[in-house]
């Protein structure tokens, strides 16, 4: 499903950073971040998938730059996002959306290698992210900062200690850091997707480490959520001014009951 949107001019000279880009939730907030005038830097490992979504947005007239970036490199990183000021002379928003999921194992049984992977890439990445994002919007006194956590950060589950660590941990990193920088003009939140219609959530179904029937039962909506139903425009826009620190469930009602 997901709401379609025209080509309007609601972030026209803005610049948004968007990670894990190339497909799924980040391609959705791509798309729609272009959709909306913003000049999008579309920053994933898969570089050709990158540039084949940056070259079709850029096909339709809107701005698009793809960029390699591993989200657990600081170099990379902070490559990537100084490209984008070089590119662009300035960065708005920003959706820290990379991560990956773990193999569904009890905490005993939980692979060393397996348990830093996770955390390097949903939790550090995501601090990485926030690190050089905040160093640039600092210089402008303005910008919007949305990590992507889960309602994993918001619940515990068997087999899942690993990722549901490091979404609890996205969380705190929002909280703590949308307190610092309030003041300075930079709003942070994160978003808490429930099972959204992904490749990563369909390679789950696949392997058996999740049940669509059941997903789609454990929520009220009856339904997956779609990547374009994400709320990320909104909490970077000037309609969620006032919204600092949260952890917004979008999740078809699953955490209510």
């Amino acid at each position: 499903m997901g709401t379609k949107i025209s080509q309007s001019t609601m972030m026209k000279d803005k610049v948004a950073f968007v990670t894990g880009a190339a497909k799924g939730m980040g391609e959705a907030a791509a798309r729609r971040f272009a959709v909306a005038g913003a000049a999008v830097i579309i920053a994933d490992t898969d570089i050709k998938a990158a540039m084949k979504l940056a070259g079709e947005l850029n096909a339709k007239g809107l701005k698009a730059t793809a960029v390699p970036c591993d989200v657990s490199d600081a170099t990379q990183v902070k490559n990537a996002i100084e490209k984008t000021v070089a590119l662009y002379g300035r960065l708005d928003y920003a959706f820290n959306n990379a991560g990956v999921q773990a193999r569904t194992v009890f905490t005993a049984d939980m692979d060393e290698k397996e348990y830093d992977r996770v955390m390097d890439i949903n939790l550090k990445g995501v601090w990485l992210c926030m690190k050089y994002e905040l160093i640039e919007m600092q210089k402008q006194h303005s910008g919007a900062i949305v990590n992507n956590s889960s309602v994993g950060g918001l619940v515990g589950g068997p087999g899942r200690a690993a990722y549901h660590a490091s979404k609890h941990g996205v969380i705190g990193l929002t909280k703590s850091a949308a307190a610092e920088y309030a003041s300075k003009g930079i709003r942070i939140n994160a978003i808490c997707p429930g099972t959204i219609n992904t490749p990563m959530v369909k390679e789950m179904f696949s392997t058996g480490d999740l049940s669509e029937e059941e997903s789609k039962k454990s929520a009220p909506i009856n339904r997956l959520g779609e990547p374009g139903e994400i709320a990320v425009l909104w909490l970077c826009s000037d309609q969620s001014s006032y919204v600092i620190g949260q952890a917004l469930a979008v999740d078809g009602g699953f955490t209510i009951l």
